[in-house]
């Protein structure tokens, strides 16, 4: 298993996670909906990557560097580090990876 796979598992389950907790603190419907949905499409996309299917990478490039943008715009807008400030920095993380396993392969 290589680091892109773990990186898209991660990221996916720390989504979903923050879906659930958005929902739980602040009754935020839209966390919930767009956390599991996000971070069930990065799960898939680990899962693809472990069948061999490329298509996995890509998948988990394009949500992750979706995910960027939206916390990256969120948090310039309420300038609050938790959550949009960490999900941005952890997924700015991920992308790296997953975009250096891409190249690298």
């Amino acid at each position: 298993m290589n680091l892109s796979i773990i990186a898209a598992f991660a990221y996916g389950i720390l989504a979903i996670a923050g879906g659930i907790i958005g929902y739980i603190q602040a009754k935020s419907k839209v966390s919930l909906i767009s956390g599991s949905i996000s971070g069930l499409l990065l799960v898939l996309a680990g899962y693809f990557q472990l069948q061999g299917q490329s298509s996995g990478a890509i998948l988990a490039v394009i949500v992750t560097a979706v995910l960027v943008v939206v916390f990256a715009f969120r948090l310039v807008k309420t300038r609050k580090f938790m959550p949009a400030g960490l999900m941005t920095i952890l997924g700015m993380l991920a992308l790296g990876v997953m975009v250096s396993q891409m190249v690298g392969n």
